[in-house]
């Protein structure tokens, strides 16, 4: 009966530095010594940092005038002065605006007085021009009361029309013993009187009209001016005085 050779089973062992890969070779020595322990003293305490060279300072000189240039002239500065200008622009327009509407305004309310003036002045000369061709009856009704005809319903009827021409603005005027104005009176007779101290209003033939300030008819009368060639009444003059003195004493 054979036997098992022993050990056939089992894997053979393996040195653990075999077992980890092949070995790196070894890094020359420097002059200070092998360059592994510089290298192990160096990942404990971090790699050095290199000392900057005349170059770098140079460039780091010239990158702190490009830093002062960006910030007189940055972004935000050029933003500023856009909205700067913006604003100034959107000023000006507005103060255009503000003008051309004062000018609108001050237009519109010339017009609205010119419309109101001239719709005022168009109503007083419909009304005249109304009442105007009223005034021959208003003359009749004023005949027929001064005959004493004014009577039943014809003197109701006289009556309302003449109210409704004084609502309308309506005035007469025109009276005897009034100084003559040519300006509202129409002379239609002339005559002297001694009663008289300038010529004045004695008969009134036809009373006149206004509306408000407005003449539409003069009233005719009949006008005595002061008699002519009236002898002026003539002072009596007081006796002369003898500046001679007395008479003479013997």
């Amino acid at each position: 009966m054979t036997q098992d050779p022993q050990g056939f089973d089992k894997e053979p062992e393996v040195p653990e530095g075999e077992a980890t890969g092949p070995k790196a070779p070894a890094e020359p020595a420097g002059p200070d010594g092998p360059a592994g322990g510089e290298a192990a003293k160096g990942g404990d305490t971090g790699a050095a940092d290199p000392q900057p060279s005349a170059r770098d300072l140079g460039d780091i000189g010239d990158l702190g005038e490009l830093g002062d240039l960006a910030d007189l002239k940055g972004p935000g500065d050029l933003g500023d002065a856009a909205v700067t200008a913006q604003l100034d622009q959107a000023r000006s327009a507005l103060q255009e605006r503000t003008q051309d509407l004062q000018r609108l305004q001050a237009e519109f309310q010339n017009y609205r007085r010119r419309v109101e003036r001239d719709r005022v002045a168009v109503k007083e000369m419909a009304v005249a021009n109304l009442l105007t061709e009223l005034l021959p009856v208003l003359d009749d009704i004023g005949r027929a009361r001064d005959h004493g005809e004014l009577v039943g319903g014809f003197k109701q009827v006289a009556e309302s029309l003449e109210t409704v021409a004084a609502k309308m603005g309506l005035a007469q005027f025109g009276k005897e013993g009034e100084p003559f104005d040519p300006t509202v009176h129409e002379a239609l007779m002339h005559s002297y009187s001694p009663d008289v101290t300038e010529t004045t209003c004695v008969q009134i033939l036809q009373p006149g009209y206004r509306i408000g300030e407005r003449t539409i008819r003069p009233a005719r009368v009949g006008v005595a001016e002061p008699q002519p060639g009236k002898p002026a009444e003539q002072e009596e003059s007081a006796p002369e005085k003898d500046d001679g003195g007395g008479p003479d004493e013997g």
